[in-house]
């Protein structure tokens, strides 16, 4: 590599800090060393790399800076994040995880299908009940596809700009189409709620707003909706989305998984046919807060391997706190 470590770092600083003209200073060093160094041709594809984005338009520029550190009317309204759980950590149903290596691997082969007139899934909805992976889902896209996850904060959009709530969706949704990211909307039934009742004001245009919007996304972005609540939403909404994901509380066989995914090697040792009937009604996260449990009790008492005993004290656990 041309580039010494410290143009390096000193690449990144400026990236994250926003600053372009170091940015652009810094990459021109780096061309000048490679070309003393003997590598013209590297030195000559980074000096028009360099000259090529200086000239791009100014939409195009500092989209990733722009996300790592939303501004203006965007910082009210989102919270960025980059996850480092990828697919290894999602576990489920095949099916679910079908549906989920399908949006990624339209995704990244987004170009080649838009040049065939076809657009990638980029507007999911998910639904079920709370703790099943839904956030971890949105969470697990963002990693695969490398891009920030934008979790939208509802509350604001509801309370805090109260009357202000469909120009305040526009602020998002533009940025959906000029910045690259995943876009989710949690708890989702505070927005797209069916509102056929007596809130036919204020709720309705913000509905109606969010579905003409959602209609309009393009591909680049995509835009993952969750709800723990499916039957209240407005029917209205399902035909906008690509794809709608279902999650349900795991079975036997993925409680297990779940366990041994967070456990790792902990889980050496343990006798499944002892813990497994204390798994029923447990969602996912419950199931990895006992794991959890379970592993420091094993760590504190510095043993490496944790036993059916520890995992059945913090199923019961988990049980009594399910049923309070």
């Amino acid at each position: 590599m041309a580039g010494s470590g410290e143009h390096i770092k000193a690449l990144v600083r400026s990236h994250a800090s926003g600053d372009e003209d170091s940015f652009y200073a810094v990459a021109s060093q780096i061309a000048a060393r490679a070309a003393r160094q003997g590598h013209n041709r590297l030195a000559s594809d980074l000096k028009r790399t360099i000259d090529a984005s200086r000239r791009a338009p100014v939409a195009t520029k500092g989209s990733v800076t722009s996300l790592a550190q939303p501004r203006g009317d965007l910082a009210d309204l989102v919270t960025a994040s980059y996850p480092s759980v990828g697919l290894r950590d999602l576990v489920g149903p095949s099916p679910l995880l079908g549906q989920v290596h399908r949006v990624i691997a339209e995704q990244r082969q987004r170009h080649r299908l838009q040049e065939r007139g076809f657009a990638p899934a980029h507007r999911l909805l998910l639904e079920g009940p709370p703790g099943t992976g839904k956030t971890l889902t949105a969470s697990v896209l963002a990693h695969e596809l490398s891009l920030p996850l934008l979790t939208v904060r509802l509350e604001s959009l509801l309370s805090k700009f109260l009357g202000e709530t469909a120009s305040k969706l526009r602020t998002v949704f533009d940025a959906v189409e000029s910045q690259r990211a995943v876009y989710l909307f949690d708890e989702f039934d505070a927005l797209g709620g069916d509102r056929s009742g007596n809130d036919v004001g204020e709720a309705r245009r913000i509905l109606n707003s969010f579905l003409v919007f959602l209609e309009n996304t393009g591909p680049e972005s995509l835009v993952v909706a969750a709800t723990n609540h499916r039957a209240i939403l407005d029917r209205a909404l399902f035909r906008r989305f690509d794809l709608v994901i279902t999650y349900g509380l795991p079975d036997h066989e993925h409680a297990t998984a779940v366990m041994q995914a967070r456990l790792g090697p902990l889980a050496k040792h343990v006798d499944w046919q002892l813990v497994i009937e204390l798994v029923d009604g447990l969602s996912h996260a419950e199931l990895v807060q006992a794991a959890e449990t379970a592993a420091k009790q094993a760590l504190m008492r510095d043993d490496e391997h944790v036993t059916a005993a520890d995992l059945v004290d913090a199923l019961r656990v988990r049980q009594t706190a399910s049923r309070a």
